[in-house]
């Protein structure tokens, strides 16, 4: 049957994506219940959401150990869990209740002992949430630095490492923390490549080997004044930690559920890479290539087919007073890039944790019939795209997508649907 309503098979394709990205049923078999205590500890925008399907699969095996501890989760992210405390802090820049939370975690984790079982729950959004200045450095300053990276367009790889640098519970060192007790972390990934040491900064992952903090803040533009410099240089991260590493969801796992559920409606679907980073006008450049090759050649894949990618673009900051995120701006650029070629394409683009950037939005979602409509209001997509106003431009046209906190977060979700 051909696809009657283009706008609600892109939103049927996410929804099939963020079901996907859930934790429920994904935890695979648990480990040997513990003889001594079971702490749950964790953070993250899926944290909360992640503890709460935790404590339904103790339940499901019969454990009579109950769960206890503490998670902490993005203001408006949390849900209702029987025994695991949740409590909210502020993404992506961190404020005071983030510091008290991972105070409190990196004291569960220290008084873990050899019969317990730890089970740390970890997501995108905890690099932020769990936000322990080794002093003198202070949360303020962590604060400063954290905005600087956000608008010189850094990815999250380069962010986390510098926050890594001057945290006491990032980088292993809440694994180290958690010794001599057995830990089993799931991870729902947010980061290109689903490198466990980047989600959500590692908190119990060893650091690898890379590119040094200094480096990344010097390259960046990024200036700080010699006590970070000296809490850099004087915290290490530890080089092994103990413990399990397992994945309940990753970008791949959502982008594979959106494809099967084209097929089912008779669309030909193709993953044109779960891990694309790079400044989002510019990948919309691309994919407005890749588009324009399906409509005039029939390449790389014939229509009716649906174009979908995932992964993580950054935005640098160049307009004053914009508004909207990373796949509200790649969609805008997209729009733009385009131009007259729009006839025939739709496309959707937005952040799996339901808040793309710092506005009410996932994303938004364009038609053919988008400069037609920006024209009669008035709306000069180029001016809006040029001053990183992707917000206004979709408000104005009514084409925002808005979910509300969707509870996971397995990155971007992109879809250019061809008829």
């Amino acid at each position: 049957m051909p696809v009657t309503d283009p706008a609600a098979f892109l939103r049927a394709l996410f929804d099939a994506a963020l079901s996907a990205a859930g934790p429920e049923g994904n935890f695979g078999a648990l480990p040997p219940e513990p003889e001594g205590r079971l702490v749950v500890i964790g953070a993250g925008k899926g944290s909360a959401r992640m503890a709460a399907a935790f404590e339904a699969e103790v339940e499901k095996a019969g454990w009579t150990t109950k769960p206890e501890g503490l998670i902490v989760t993005r203001y408006g992210h949390a849900c209702p869990t029987r025994h695991v405390e949740v409590v909210e802090a502020s993404h992506p820049v961190p404020d005071a209740a983030g510091e008290v939370a991972a105070r409190r975690i990196l004291h569960l984790a220290e008084g873990a002992g050899e019969k317990d079982l730890v089970v740390a729950l970890i997501s995108g959004g905890a690099s932020a949430l769990l936000a322990l200045p080794v002093s003198p450095a202070t949360l303020a300053d962590k604060q400063q630095v954290g905005r600087a990276l956000l608008k010189s367009g850094a990815p999250i790889d380069e962010m986390n490492r510098v926050r890594q640098a001057l945290s006491g519970i990032k980088g292993g060192r809440l694994a180290a923390a958690a010794a001599p007790a057995r830990l089993v972390t799931w991870m729902i990934s947010d980061v290109p490549g689903d490198e466990p040491a980047v989600i959500g900064s590692g908190p119990t992952v060893a650091l690898p080997d890379g590119e040094s903090p200094e480096a990344i803040l010097e390259r960046r533009g990024v200036q700080i004044g010699d006590a970070l410099r000296g809490v850099i240089a004087d915290n290490p991260a530890p080089k092994e930690v103990s413990g399990e590493l397992r994945m309940l969801a990753t970008p791949q796992m959502a982008l594979e559920a959106a494809a099967e559920a084209a097929r089912a409606a008779g669309v030909t679907p193709m993953i044109l890479g779960d891990a694309i980073e790079g400044e989002a006008r510019e990948a919309a450049q691309v994919m407005a290539g890749i588009t324009r090759q399906v409509l005039r050649h029939g390449q790389p894949l014939p229509r009716p087919c649906v174009l979908l990618s995932g992964g993580e673009t950054t935005v640098t900051v160049r307009g004053q007073g914009g508004r909207g995120g990373r796949n509200a701006e790649f969609l805008l650029a997209l729009a733009v890039a385009l131009g007259a070629d729009m006839a025939g394409v739709h496309a959707l683009a937005a952040d799996t944790d339901g808040i793309d950037g710092s506005e009410d939005n996932a994303g938004a979602i364009i038609g053919p019939d988008t400069h037609a409509r920006a024209g009669e209001a008035g709306v000069s997509l180029r001016a809006l795209l040029d001053g990183n106003d992707a917000y206004s431009a979709f408000e104005a046209l009514g084409d925002l997508v808005v979910t509300g906190p969707t509870l996971t977060n397995v990155n971007d979700f992109r879809a250019i649907y061809l008829p």
